[in-house]
């Protein structure tokens, strides 16, 4: 897929540009080129670190939109093998923005549960752009079930803006689906991995992220509101929404220093659509060795652990 480039990341493809275009040059006018290449290639190497190792959090919000990154079924074509997709709640019907099933990671066979989005227009109407219905979440908690009643570890792959907010998703109780979902994870007797792939948002991420660990990757966000809905109650004008951004602590580090995660997954230079690869290595490594932790653990003190987690969540110190 061609790479469209971001607003910020201008100075570094006019340089890439410029590259080659001497490149070309050398190799039809049989022109010495190299040191000017050179001088190039380290300005690139400059910018590329000053760019990316100094973003702000709505620099990463527009990373992890950016519509080549990979979803949830990208990752399992790297990570997993013999993944077999589950379909339905039993209840309503289908649900293709949370798709889930079978797998193996590694040497780990597993219940894999995920959000997905789509690189097209095509494919974000068949999988309404990662807003999960009901019955998505109804789907999820079918097959966590399933995993706990022949005990294998549950992972998740967050990636929503947030669950379907339309007329249909409140007529099939989608509040009533999540806060199920969100009572019955905590009495999983597996271990629960749930990683952020990208966009985290509200209930939508909640709905499958109740987990013994919580993973994010480094561009990716967990919020309660999506930076232009804050903006738009905040401000009244989503124009602010870079502020909003800032104001919300939204991203990876931000999350980690609050503990409301237990690890940043590094991307590649520039996000993980820049190399879908490196940044599922990433993401099999990091989920291999947090279920190997795990299930050193017996079922009830992993239930004591993760309803401890999610329990010291917002605790604070008053000054003295």
């Amino acid at each position: 897929m061609k790479l469209t480039p971001l607003e910020f990341e201008k100075e570094i493809v006019e340089l890439e540009k410029s590259i080659d275009a001497l490149k070309v040059r050398a190799q039809e006018h049989a022109v010495e080129t190299m040191p000017e290449i050179e001088a190039l290639e380290r300005r690139l190497q400059e910018s590329r670190q000053r760019i990316y190792s100094n973003l702000t959090p709505w620099q990463r919000v527009q990373i992890v939109r950016h519509p080549a990154r990979p979803y949830t079924l990208d990752y399992l074509k790297l990570i997993a093998t013999d993944f077999m997709e589950m379909s339905g709640d039993r209840c309503f019907g289908n649900d293709r923005a949370l798709i889930g099933g079978f797998g193996q990671i590694g040497n780990e066979k597993v219940m894999i549960i995920g959000h997905q989005k789509g690189h097209d227009t095509k494919q974000n109407i068949r999988h309404n752009f990662g807003l999960a219905h009901p019955e998505g979440y109804r789907k999820a908690l079918r097959l966590m079930r399933l995993a706990d009643k022949f005990g294998l570890p549950i992972v998740t792959f967050i990636d929503t803006p947030g669950a379907y907010p339309g007329l249909a998703s409140e007529e099939r109780h989608i509040a009533e689906a999540i806060a199920v979902n969100l009572r019955e994870m905590f009495g999983l007797s597996v271990p629960i991995v749930a990683v952020v792939l990208g966009e985290g948002g509200s209930g939508g991420a909640l709905g499958i992220g109740v987990a013994d660990r919580v993973l994010v990757l480094e561009n990716a966000y967990y919020s309660v509101i999506s930076p232009e809905g804050c903006a738009a109650i905040l401000w009244k004008d989503q124009s602010h929404a870079p502020k909003a951004a800032a104001a919300l602590k939204m991203t990876a580090p931000d999350l980690l220093a609050l503990k409301l995660v237990d690890e940043v997954i590094p991307e590649p230079p520039g996000g993980a659509h820049h190399s879908w690869e490196t940044a599922a290595e990433a993401v099999k490594a990091a989920v291999l060795r947090q279920i190997a932790e795990l299930k050193k653990l017996d079922e009830f003190a992993l239930k004591d652990q993760r309803y401890a987690k999610f329990r010291a969540f917002g605790e604070f110190a008053e000054a003295v």
